[in-house]
This record gives C-alpha cells, sequence and structure tokens, in this order.
C-alpha cells in the first residue's frame, strides 16, 4: 500500500468532503481516504499495483476541485 497527501482547492463544506470521500472511494485498488477540510488535504492508501496516483487526481477534478 502508499499513501499520498494531496493538496486540494475548493472543497468548503461537508458535501465537498462526502463527494470526494465517495468518489475516490469508490475506485478499485482505495484502501481509505481521509478529507481534511480545515487544511484543505485528501489524504489517500491506495495499492499502487491497481491504480495510478493520476487516476486519483482525475477522479477529485472530475468532482469540481482543484488538485496542486
Amino acid at each position: 500500500m502508499e499513501s499520498v497527501i494531496l493538496n486540494v482547492q475548493g472543497m468548503s463544506c461537508g458535501h465537498c468532503v462526502k463527494a470526494v470521500e465517495e468518489s475516490v472511494g469508490e475506485l478499485e485498488g482505495i484502501n481509505q481516504v481521509i478529507v481534511k477540510l480545515d487544511e484543505a488535504k485528501v489524504e489517500v492508501t491506495f495499492n499502487e499495483s491497481q491504480l495510478s496516483i493520476d487516476k486519483i487526481k482525475e477522479t477529485i477534478e472530475d468532482q469540481g476541485y482543484d488538485v496542486e
């Protein structure tokens, strides 16, 4: 398992947290998704043989947020 912390801009409420957690959580290979709204960060633990960081970023951006 690999863990990564992404800086995500545009999240402002509980709905944002839920949207990111659910969309990323549905990806194959995800072990855990933790959104830290007050820090504008998303911590993701995933199986790097099943999923790339780029796919995780793309999924978050598809929800309307910017990944730095």
